[in-house]
């Protein structure tokens, strides 16, 4: 069984021990703190990780070979099929926070814990009809090449390359504190050395073999996650004599919610923290650097767009799986004397699926997943740095700081110098928020890619009258606000600061600070009567002339 110490300190930093994982969900109640015991080595889960980090070192050497060019190191020269594209973006999002977190969600508050699911789901056909074509056609390496293109490209530029580049480093400041405390207590390594094994790798697999490299990394962990999901839900649904109706039945019986573990209302109790989560949703993934980064690495338009779909069925398949996981592991674990934590787990959240993994396959299951995760932690900090490295030499550098043109062999030199930059401070941020409260610090990437990144890029695409100082006023509103918001919110006015009742009363500030953000940015637009503002509206329409081409815009300019 699993020895009694896993289970308590599992429960001394509950859900969020993966809430770094891309998806972001931070809806427990405490954050990774406290300190954690070494554990026994568990030999199958350092053997099974071992073969993963060497394989994925092999494909690096070999991407090495392949990455030369700016478009080869960034894009994978847009040689990637969209089928294998799609499952590298669906491997971006089902992050060891989906795998654990969400599951463990489901086991404590039932139908309250698939909103999470959804609120992913919801967000990907906008990303798939409004914004992976349009992406596409109109830029070459990132986001930003779209949102500067009309307009006046140094400050915008400027602009959204830093908002990118805080929502990165947050991102990797949370994702190695979770692999730290995850290798930490799974593997018996102390936390230090976990921060510098994982920083270390993915400076190897980025700075290397670039984007092509990182592809293949998420590739082979997506398809590690759903064979392991597809696993541990056939096993539990088997448990049950392959009756959902069975399995729903004894997860009423055994939960303290009885029936209410089928309704809503358990872990939201009103409409306002709903729609709180669901603008998050819906504009925070809209804005993401490294999800945004991916739609470049296929070969046109319609390539990106079924990429997009590929990956809208794959997670849709994996949301199911974790539905019967989390559902069925309240009556394994609960019914089950040699885990008799499980009634204690309702309070505080636990890694139900390790819990679950060992009950059902013993120490080879548990070390296969628990290396799996580890691998998805790796993985998503791999395609975060890359996506960093774009963003300082061609976003930042190139094309805002620069004084004259940069060679393609320059900025890839800085690209390989700012993965190194990356990967030495993420190893230094991430042993310093070892004992921190870090739920607000993935909070605010959410929040800062829903409030600055998405009103910027869809009012690119889709409206003529934006104006550079509409793009930059509006996305200082965004930022400042949501910023603002998550200070005097639950999270740092209540949690960290001890006042009792928070200003602002939900964790998620986009759906004010989105709204807000588009609301400026439009009517900035409207009255600027600059002589910028005549040349940015003129911009646009060359833009659609030159996306109707069917060319990227780099290359209809050299038309």
């Amino acid at each position: 069984m699993i020895s009694r110490n896993i289970s308590r300190e599992c429960q001394k930093f509950g859900l969020l021990i993966t809430l770094a994982g891309f998806s972001g969900w931070l809806y427990a109640s405490g954050a990774i703190e406290g300190a954690v015991e070494k554990q026994p080595l568990n030999i199958t889960a350092i053997f099974m990780f071992v073969v993963f980090a060497l394989s994925t070192l092999g494909i690096t050497w070999w991407a090495a070979q392949r990455s030369q060019s700016r478009a080869d190191f960034y894009a994978a020269g847009g040689s990637i099929p969209a089928w294998q594209n799609g499952i590298a973006i669906s491997g971006d999002f089902l992050s060891a926070a989906t795998f654990l977190g969400i599951t463990s969600a489901v086991y404590i508050g039932g139908y309250d814990g698939l909103l999470f699911a959804a609120g992913v789901m919801m967000g990907w056909p906008i990303i798939l009809f409004l914004i992976a074509e349009p992406l596409r056609n109109l830029g070459r390496y990132t986001f930003i090449d779209v949102v500067s293109y009309r307009l006046k490209r140094r400050p915008v530029t400027i602009l959204a390359a830093v908002s990118s580049l805080v929502v990165v480093i947050f991102y990797l400041i949370a994702q190695l504190v979770g692999a730290g405390k995850l290798i930490q207590l799974l593997f018996g390594v102390d936390y230090i050395y976990a921060v510098v094994c994982v920083s270390l790798l993915m400076i190897l697999y980025v700075s290397f073999g670039g984007m092509l490299a990182t592809t293949w990394v998420q590739f082979i962990k997506a398809i590690l996650l759903i064979f392991g999901g597809t696993l541990i839900a056939f096993l539990v649904i088997k448990h049950f004599g392959f009756s959902l109706d069975n399995l729903l039945k004894e997860a009423t019986d055994s939960h303290k919610l009885g029936q209410s573990l089928l309704a809503p209302g358990n872990l939201f109790t009103s409409p306002g923290a709903i729609m709180s989560l669901a603008v998050t949703s819906l504009f925070g993934f809209m804005g993401l650097p490294h999800i945004l980064m991916r739609l470049f690495t296929v070969k046109n338009a319609k390539a990106a767009r079924m990429s997009a779909f590929y990956s809208i069925a794959i997670m849709g398949y994996f949301y199911v799986l974790i539905m019967v996981i989390g559902f069925g592991a309240i009556p394994i674990i609960m019914d089950n004397p040699d885990y008799h934590h499980g009634q204690s787990l309702i309070g505080g959240g636990n890694m139900v699926v390790l819990h679950l993994s060992h009950f059902l396959g013993g120490n080879m299951l548990l070390g296969f997943i628990s290396a799996v995760t580890f691998a998805t932690i790796l993985a998503v900090v791999a395609g975060l740095t890359m996506s960093g490295a774009a963003t300082i030499a061609h976003d930042l550098y190139t094309n805002g700081l620069a004084k004259k043109e940069v060679s393609e062999a320059h900025e890839v030199w800085v690209s390989r110098i700012s993965v190194l930059a990356l990967g030495l401070l993420s190893i230094a941020l991430g042993i310093a928020f070892e004992h921190q409260n870090v739920v607000f610090v993935a909070t605010m990437s959410l929040a800062i890619a829903g409030s600055v990144n998405a009103p910027i890029l869809l009012m690119s695409i889709y409206w003529k009258g934006l104006t550079t100082r509409g793009a930059i006023v509006g996305g200082i509103a965004g930022l400042v606000l949501s910023v603002g918001l998550i200070i005097v919110g639950p999270q740092i006015w209540v949690a960290v600061l001890g006042f009792e009742k928070p200003l602002y009363p939900y964790t998620y500030p986009t759906i004010v600070s989105a709204p807000v953000a588009f609301f400026v940015l439009w009517l900035v637009s409207i009255t600027d009567r600059s002589k910028q503002a005549e040349m940015d509206r003129a911009g646009i329409e060359m833009q659609f002339v030159k996306s109707e081409t069917g060319l990227n815009i780099a290359e209809a300019s050299a038309h």
